[in-house]
């Protein structure tokens, strides 16, 4: 080695110039394995988030954009960072503890509060997923198909996913998925919306103090943040086995899927308040709003639509029953996992395929009354989600399950202030709904 450093400065600048460097080739190879592990990670962030953006999310911004115009869009701040927190403390809690939120409630906490936490997200659960498959027959139904085809076809192609198939397969699916999200941007631009003015109601805030608002306020920051989703979160990264290693990854990802959650609820307000609002309709339900835009922003606005109605009722029919299935095997010690065969794991199946049955079912009965059963499991939600929110801060701070990776006081602050305001914030809900 001597010899050769000895001889390098005899060796002409010409050849010299010629040596190759170590480097470059480096530095690419470097930015190809760390795209290619967010890559890898990629799934838990995305689709957690975006599966929030169901139905009935759907129908309460479109609700928002069409009765108050682009009054509401500077919570959509407030509401990114507060889902980006929650749900990076889920995903941190997997990856650390290799288990998922129930199993941790179940060994931190006494089984009654247990049962109590399950019985009430299983009632939610069935009432939301209810919900998306009658979005799925509304959605259809705009495109002139019966839900009585439609429904149970969807039904069995969810069930063959995750039953049938594998954890890769079912994930790239609903990755396919979570990106046809992007009909909604387009129909946006497509409404032609006052930007200017939608820019100024994004960052400066403005409140009515009427019931109907206030109803509505807290409707949109519960329809992104849910208790389902800390389980679901949870059990993700746990299934999927992302190491400590790598959580820097999943956490990217998991901010960045809040991003995109409510980057798309944006666009749905700013449609309506363009079209709706403007000309003083009236909508209940996400199908009136695909309806509405039709002779206001074109019949391809419409499409876009209802076609994004149908995307995320799907999205979510396939997760709301795997978060159902994942937090009940969880807290009663019951083998479960996508990967897991039908032999393996007969609750977990067992579970994900009554909700779907159940779900599909109900949505077939002629004149549902939708609205009474999105409500009904809206406020089971509001009445659990502050519990299930205390669970994970102590949990996430009790040093003898995290270790060093528990909450730090800066992280304690901003997830304090966030489990509080929803607390608030769901228990007004509750009340509101009990006396409207």
């Amino acid at each position: 080695m001597r010899r050769r450093l000895k001889a390098l400065p005899h060796i002409g600048r010409s050849r010299l110039s010629r040596l190759p460097s170590p480097r470059l080739p480096r530095m690419p190879r470097i930015g190809r394995t760390r795209l290619l592990l967010f890559l890898a990670m990629m799934g838990p962030g995305l689709i957690t988030a975006n599966a929030d953006n169901d139905a009935g999310g759907i129908a309460t911004y479109s609700m928002a954009g069409g009765r108050f115009g682009y009054g509401m869009l500077w919570m959509l701040l407030l509401i990114t960072l507060s889902l980006a927190v929650t749900q990076e403390m889920g995903a941190r809690m997997g990856v650390v503890t290799g288990q998922g939120l129930a199993a941790l409630i179940r060994e931190r906490f006494r089984l009654k509060l247990t049962l109590f936490a399950m019985a009430a997200m299983l009632i939610a659960n069935l009432g939301t997923t209810i919900s998306e498959f009658s979005g799925i027959a509304s959605s259809f139904q705009l495109f002139g198909a019966s839900k009585y085809y439609t429904v149970p076809f969807v039904a069995v192609f969810i069930w063959l996913l995750v039953v049938r198939g594998s954890y890769k397969i079912a994930e790239r699916v609903f990755l396919v998925f979570s990106s046809f999200y992007l009909t909604y941007v387009v129909s946006g631009f497509m409404a032609h919306p006052d930007w200017g003015e939608a820019l100024h109601r994004t960052v400066v805030p403005s409140f009515q103090m009427n019931a109907s608002y206030i109803l509505l306020f807290i409707a949109v920051i519960g329809t992104t943040i849910t208790p389902w989703g800390q389980f679901f979160i949870q059990a993700y990264v746990v299934d999927k086995g992302i190491s400590i290693k790598h959580f820097r990854y999943t956490k990217a990802e998991v901010i960045m899927g809040a991003v995109v959650t409510d980057v798309v609820a944006l666009f749905i307000i700013v449609a309506c308040a363009a079209t709706i609002y403007k000309t003083g309709g009236n909508i209940e339900t996400a199908s009136d709003a695909a309806q509405a835009l039709a002779p206001l922003a074109g019949e391809w606005a419409s499409k876009l639509f209802a076609f994004g109605l149908l995307n995320a009722s799907v999205l979510a029919a396939g997760i709301l029953p795997l978060a159902t299935a994942y937090a009940i095997c969880e807290a009663f010690g019951f083998e479960s996992g996508v990967n897991r065969s039908f032999k393996e794991a007969p609750i977990f199946h067992g579970i994900f395929t009554a909700s779907i049955v159940i779900g599909a079912a109900v949505a077939l009965i002629p004149n549902l009354p939708l609205l009474t059963i999105m409500v009904l499991a809206q406020d089971v939600n509001g009445i659990l989600l502050p519990l299930i929110l205390i669970f994970v801060m102590v949990i996430v701070n009790d040093k003898g399950i995290m270790g060093k990776y528990a909450n730090s006081r800066r992280h304690n602050v901003v997830a304090g202030l966030t489990t509080a305001a929803l607390i608030v914030l769901s228990l007004l809900l509750v009340v509101t709904s009990f006396f409207s």
